[in-house]
């Protein structure tokens, strides 16, 4: 009861600056397209729905590989809660718990619902002319579902005058982000994304590149239409980001968490993040968390940056308490916890 007082007590205020980072909605639902509704078909569908969410778990294409899911591809129903149609639209969702479960009893590192919000600078190019995708435009359908689709939380911009301006295919395939991360700001996303996509010769081909924190990713696509070029680039993205948030079973390590500048809405996010990793809730000292994790530090700093916190310094020794009795035995030193890592807001 004391604890969960501190915590009510902790701050009664939820004026705390919000995480960034996204909770991906319909994370476990996959919509398939099928020619008909024949069983045969269906059966199909159901399995490359099951590919599609296991690579969107894992951010690893090659996860489908695992031997020890050979006899769930067999027979995905096992994972799945319902299915039905739309149009030629196979919908299925697949039941989260029971996924997880299998999955990681399988061996399958696992990627959370807590994933970095990106905003995507899109820029088409065709003979028509270039035009930056806008949040809201017809063009935007095609980006919003390859992120539904990688279980990317995907923001665009609005794509006004000065944007379309802005968006120049020199810049966007620049080295340094420059302006474009200034007039990113506004829209509070953890990840800057640049596309340059083109059209020639009845193909799309893009080059890209992704900004996260202090990272930088870059890479090329090229597909048939503008709907698969944004699967491509956006498959690329999700493979380049999953191993710095993705948990292993038994990959991790016991750590203790130490976390100031806490109130009650950072509290809340802050359980939110660390979910994938266990976490337990030891101590509340004023605006001072303490938790007891498994996971590995790097995955921990990169899973706390969604939520804006900077690593604190390790401990300092603690010096010995000075004796009064100047033959007595030097007190020890107080050694730091190695096992510990300190973060604050």
């Amino acid at each position: 009861m004391r604890l969960i007082a501190s915590m009510f007590l902790l701050c009664l205020s939820l004026l705390g600056l919000p995480a960034q980072a996204e909770t991906v909605n319909d994370l476990y639902q996959v919509r398939e397209p099928v020619a008909s509704q024949q069983p045969e078909e269906r059966n199909q569908a159901l399995v490359r729905a099951l590919d599609t969410l296991v690579v969107r778990l894992s951010g690893d294409p090659k996860a489908v590989q695992n031997p020890a899911l050979e006899a769930l591809r067999k027979d995905p129903q096992q994972l799945i809660s319902q299915y039905g149609y739309e149009g030629q639209t196979l919908v299925v969702d697949f039941d989260p718990v029971t996924t997880e479960r299998t999955l990681r009893q399988a061996g399958v590192p696992l990627w959370s619902a807590n994933r970095p919000a990106i905003l995507a600078w899109w820029l088409n190019r065709s003979a028509e002319g270039a035009s930056l995708v806008g949040d809201g435009q017809e063009a935007a359908a095609p980006l919003n579902q390859a992120a539904q689709n990688r279980g990317l939380p995907l923001r665009l911009p609005l794509a006004d005058l000065e944007e379309q301006l802005l968006a120049t295919p020199e810049q966007l395939t620049s080295a340094q982000p420059g302006a474009l991360a200034q007039a990113s700001e506004r829209y509070g996303a953890d990840a800057l994304l640049a596309v340059d996509a083109s059209e020639a010769d009845g193909k799309w081909q893009a080059q890209w590149r992704l900004w996260l924190g202090d990272s930088r990713e870059q890479g090329t696509a090229e597909a048939v239409d503008n709907a698969a070029l944004a699967d491509a680039v956006l498959a690329e993205v999700s493979q380049r980001l999953a191993p710095r948030f993705v948990v292993a079973p038994g990959a991790g390590q016991d750590l203790e968490l130490e976390v100031q500048g806490a109130d009650l809405a950072r509290y809340a996010e802050l359980s939110r993040l660390l979910e994938p990793f266990g976490a337990r809730l030891l101590k509340v000292e004023g605006d001072r968390l303490e938790y007891r994790v498994n996971a590995s530090p790097e995955q921990l700093r990169a899973q706390l940056a969604l939520a804006g916190l900077q690593e604190s310094p390790p401990e300092a020794p603690a010096a010995p308490a000075p004796s009064s009795d100047p033959q007595a035995a030097p007190a020890p030193q107080i050694v730091p916890r190695s096992n510990l890592l300190r973060f604050h807001w």
